[in-house]
Parts: C-alpha cells; sequence; structure tokens
C-alpha cells in the first residue's frame, strides 16, 4: 500500500498515543469517537490513513509513562503540522464487555480508569478497536494549520499527499505477527 495513492484522511490521536504507536509501543487505538462523529457514533470509516497527532483534551489522559517522541507532535508554533506516521488498519472490533477490554492491557498504554471512562462515555456502553500496522514517513509530510482540523473529531481530510512518500513498516513482520496473536488471545478469537 503506497500512503501517496491513499486518499489523504487523517485520524485525530492524542499525541502520546502517535508516540508509543509510531515508537513500536502499542499497536491499536481504543476509540469512543469525538461529539462531531453524528447519532450513528464512531467506527473506524477508513481502512488507511494518516496519524494527525493532537493534544486536545490531552490533559484528561492518563498515561503512566511517556513514550518517546512525546514531544511536539501537534501543530508547531509556526502553524505547521507534520505528519510522521500512515497506518493501516488490519482488523477492528467494537468491544462490548468490560472483561474483555480489561484483558488488553499487555496491548497499551492506557490507564484502567481512562478507558472506562471511554466505555462509559454514551448510553451505548462499549469501545471500538483498531489493530493497525503502523508505517513511518521517511520525511515527515509538513502543512498548514487550518480552521478545519480544529474541534472534537476523529476523521480529517487532509491536503493532497505529496509525491513521493515513502513508507516503512515501524515493526517487523514477526514482531507484528506475535502483536496479532497476543490481540486475537486476549479478544478470545484463537
Amino acid at each position: 500500500m503506497s500512503a501517496a495513492s491513499a486518499s489523504p484522511y487523517g485520524f485525530k490521536e492524542w499525541s502520546l498515543v502517535c508516540a508509543a504507536l509510531g515508537s513500536g509501543a502499542q499497536s491499536i487505538i481504543l476509540r469512543k469517537g469525538g461529539i462531531h462523529e453524528g447519532k450513528a457514533g464512531f467506527w473506524w470509516r477508513h481502512d488507511h490513513f494518516f496519524l494527525f497527532p493532537t493534544h486536545f483534551h490531552e490533559q484528561t489522559l492518563q498515561f503512566p509513562w511517556t513514550p518517546p517522541g512525546a514531544v511536539a507532535l501537534t501543530a508547531d508554533p509556526d502553524g505547521q503540522h507534520r505528519i510522521k506516521y500512515f497506518a493501516e488498519v488490519v482488523t477492528k472490533h467494537q468491544i462490548t464487555d468490560w472483561e474483555t477490554v480489561l484483558r488488553l492491557k499487555e496491548l497499551h498504554f492506557w490507564t484502567e480508569s481512562t478507558l472506562r471512562g471511554r466505555f462509559d462515555y454514551s448510553e451505548s456502553t462499549g469501545i471500538s478497536l483498531a489493530f493497525l500496522r503502523l508505517h513511518r514517513l521517511e520525511k515527515p509530510w509538513v502543512f498548514p494549520d487550518e480552521k478545519k482540523f480544529g474541534g472534537c473529531r476523529s476523521w480529517l481530510d487532509l491536503p493532497a499527499v505529496p509525491e513521493p512518500i515513502v513508507l516503512t513498516p515501524v515493526l517487523d513482520q514477526a514482531q507484528h505477527a506475535a502483536r496479532a496473536e497476543a490481540l486475537a488471545s486476549a479478544l478470545g478469537l484463537s
């Protein structure tokens, strides 16, 4: 999959989570969704996207560690965004059982209280999980901030993807396969 041939979708995620994904420390995203998701709620609308790091609401995040590269991942003071990672969704799941969420604890760095807040956020309890294959861009993709990138929403339409973008997998195939196996076990699929 070439990032340049993909539609330019961005997925907004806390910069600390982007750093954990980009460092290879985790391969999943657990999401409830933003207030702009509409009545249908959140779902993984795109199977390929660029990670768009944000600090929006990050003050509520309780991460028990600071992943490498967690600093300066959102728009710089010069008003530019620097995109460093491209993600492919390998599998996606809707989890409605809290015990299943607890079995995922070795696969991420959110605290239980942060996840419980997401799980119970609305009348429909549950959380969406995406297992990703992350790729690092050889050079960051830099573009100016725009008003449309703000707010509490998950998906963004980004500018046209520049040519060429060279991608390198964050994890090798064996590491990725081991993560997939661990996730299947935690979800009771293996």
